[in-house]
């Protein structure tokens, strides 16, 4: 009898395992793409001019969001690196970045919601030119920002944070400092420096027409300890013309304005085709 009774008892706890387990992973929504986009030009005897290229690019964007009653969690992880080399030159680098966005958020009212967000931003490499000593290294910069807002969320292809009170931290490697904090703000010799500002990130994506859809991703900043009406910008748009499940036609635009790092604005531009895994 007490087998019979402990064999149920086990029955019962794996059997509500089982559900719970079932219940927390239905929380979550998770989804996945890693690109790899390509292009190459190729001249001979062309009268026009040009020298021959060919760059690629891989990177990765992935979504893990949370949601459970009257809180959502939403994380976003962006990678790429890509390099390109033109006849008569060293190997450089077009793209480098590693981003990874978090929100945490209570519901308010309707389509908002009390918010906590977390922005960490770096790159990987040096400079691939041997020529020249790369202004930025692997976590040299790097950005940490956090603080509390409100979050407005329409779904997950259309969503504002606003956060009124964000630190800012920029970690450097302090050798690459330069006199008069001209190394992305940081003083000679130190390898951090601290903001306290307002912070408004936005997130939209939306179909154009039948495969091909727009990603938007805008974020804005303003140091209240200096020159606050000096707001630093990061846009990215991002074009998939997709042509089958694993093939499409890619154009990236991204823009910045910075004015610790550079006095002006900095603007990126990538097209190409590109193979695509979703997971």
């Amino acid at each position: 009898m007490k087998k019979i009774l402990l064999l149920a008892l086990s029955v019962q706890l794996s059997s509500s395992y089982a559900q719970n387990t079932d219940q927390i992973q239905s929380n979550w929504t998770k989804k996945g793409v890693i690109t790899f986009l390509a292009n190459q030009s190729s001249f001979n005897n062309w009268i026009a001019g040009g020298v021959d290229n060919i760059s690629g690019t891989l990177g990765l964007n992935y979504d893990f969001n949370y949601l459970k009653e009257h809180w959502t969690w939403d994380n976003k992880l962006i990678a790429n690196f890509g390099i390109t080399k033109i006849k008569g030159q060293e190997v450089q680098k077009s793209s480098d970045l590693l981003e990874w966005n978090s929100i945490l958020g209570k519901k308010a009212k309707n389509l908002w919601h009390y918010s906590f967000f977390l922005n960490f931003k770096t790159q990987f490499a040096d400079d691939l030119d041997k020529d020249t000593k790369g202004p930025t290294r692997f976590l040299s910069p790097a950005y940490i920002q956090f603080g509390p807002g409100l979050f407005w969320k329409k779904s997950d292809n259309l969503t504002i944070n606003f956060a009124p009170a964000t630190s800012r931290f920029i970690i450097v490697d302090k050798s690459l400092t330069l006199p008069n904090e001209k190394y992305f703000g940081v003083e000679e010799g130190k390898s951090t420096r601290y903001e306290l500002g307002a912070s408004i990130s936005a997130y939209y994506k939306l179909n154009l027409m039948k495969n091909i859809s727009m990603e938007n991703i805008l974020n804005l900043f303003s140091n209240y300890l200096n020159e606050a009406r000096n707001i630093d910008l990061d846009y990215s748009m991002n074009l998939i013309m997709t042509v089958n499940k694993y093939i499409s036609a890619n154009f990236s635009i991204q823009t910045i304005y910075d004015d610790n790092a550079f006095r002006g604005l900095q603007t990126r531009q990538v097209f190409g085709i590109g193979v695509n895994y979703d997971f």
